[in-house]
């Protein structure tokens, strides 16, 4: 409703930009513009320990091994500054935009992981 394109790519190295330049007191012309990513980042946290705090909720457990889960991010990661989006930014906002290019990009995100998917669980 309001515009801003809530990716998380983009809000996570938007924070991250945000928060270092306060840490070196650098002059920031775009600060306005990142202030709104600061709260729509800490809200994801603070949503994460109001589910946790729940009755009945449990942290999730994976058995993937550890170097697994940090490679698989390393590749999303890369992925998702590569193709200028990751998929909550193209799939969510970008597809209510009707923006071609991110209907194009889930399209390619969504092929990739159900072949990815079907190669893994062949290899067994």
């Amino acid at each position: 409703m309001t515009g801003l394109v809530g990716g998380m790519s983009s809000l996570y190295s938007a924070v991250w930009s945000y928060c270092s330049n306060i840490a070196f007191f650098q002059k920031d012309s775009h600060v306005k513009s990142r202030q709104w990513r600061l709260v729509y980042a800490a809200g994801l946290i603070l949503g994460a320990f109001i589910w946790l705090s729940l009755p009945g909720t449990e942290m999730p457990v994976t058995q993937v091994p550890t170097w697994q889960l940090i490679l698989g991010g390393f590749i999303a990661g890369f992925g998702a500054r590569y193709g200028n989006g990751c998929t909550s930014g193209h799939g969510i906002c970008g597809m209510a935009a009707l923006s071609v290019t991110s209907i194009l990009a889930v399209i390619v995100f969504l092929g990739a992981g159900m072949v990815t998917a079907q190669l893994v669980a062949s290899l067994g």
